[in-house]
């Protein structure tokens, strides 16, 4: 099911996951070069101001874009209080695994090349997911990321990935230098000058865009079809 909002370019979507139905906002330019799915840090949703800001500079270079809640509104009203299922990194990577899935059975996106867009503990969840579909994962960006909360998975991503972090955020840069070390596939950390955590500083979320932007469009790419074994 789906209906659409009042951009032109945006309509929400639901997606099953199990017992649960998650929410998303689908925005498809009408000339598009690839689909990246938003993975949402902690406490944050599909309307995340930050993230919007980000999306819409997406599909201004032709990237379509969903934003992603990988909570039920249940979930979120318990996670208010609890603050335990922002921090499930397997239940939200599972959760995007889903949404890959979902854009694959829509006749507009199958055909789109995937990029995953993390932020906070999102960061995290998007490389465990990109490392269980590494066919359809073609590039993943993180942005004031956790990507060492996807442990074991690290060394499993084949997606070339970019760690964006604030200059001022000193302890996330070094979870940050410590994942990268981790990883096998292309990895490139990116410092913003000046930068805090939330990126909330005059002309630091406009370069995160930029830089996640340009990674995307230099490393979305059609994914090769995966080898059958029965």
């Amino acid at each position: 099911m789906s209906a659409y909002d009042d951009d032109k370019l945006e309509r929400t979507i639901s997606i099953p996951a199990g017992r649960v139905t998650l929410e998303g906002t689908l925005g498809i330019p009408d000339s598009k070069s690839g689909i990246v799915l938003f993975a949402h840090g902690s406490g944050s949703s599909r309307f995340s101001p930050r993230n919007r800001f980000v999306a819409r500079a997406f599909r201004d270079a032709g990237l379509g874009t969903l934003l992603l809640d990988l909570l039920s509104r249940s979930e979120e009203e318990a996670d208010e209080v609890t603050r335990h299922h922002r921090f499930d990194i397997p239940k939200l990577a599972d959760r995007l695994v889903v949404a890959i899935d979902w854009l694959e059975t829509k006749s507009e996106t199958r055909d789109l090349p995937i990029g995953l867009f993390g932020a906070s503990t999102g960061g995290g969840a998007a490389l465990v997911a990109a490392a269980q579909r590494p066919h359809r994962v073609t590039a993943v960006v993180s942005r004031g990321g956790r990507p060492d909360l996807a442990g074991e998975s690290l060394p499993l991503v084949e997606s070339p990935t970019l760690l964006i972090v604030g200059g001022r955020d000193d302890v996330v840069i070094t979870l940050n230098e410590q994942a990268r070390a981790m990883m096998h596939a292309e990895v490139r950390l990116e410092i913003v000058p000046g930068a805090s955590h939330l990126f909330e500083e005059r002309g630091a979320l406009e370069r995160v865009a930029e830089l996640a932007r340009d990674w995307f469009l230099s490393h979305l790419h059609q994914p090769e079809p995966a080898i059958r074994t029965d």
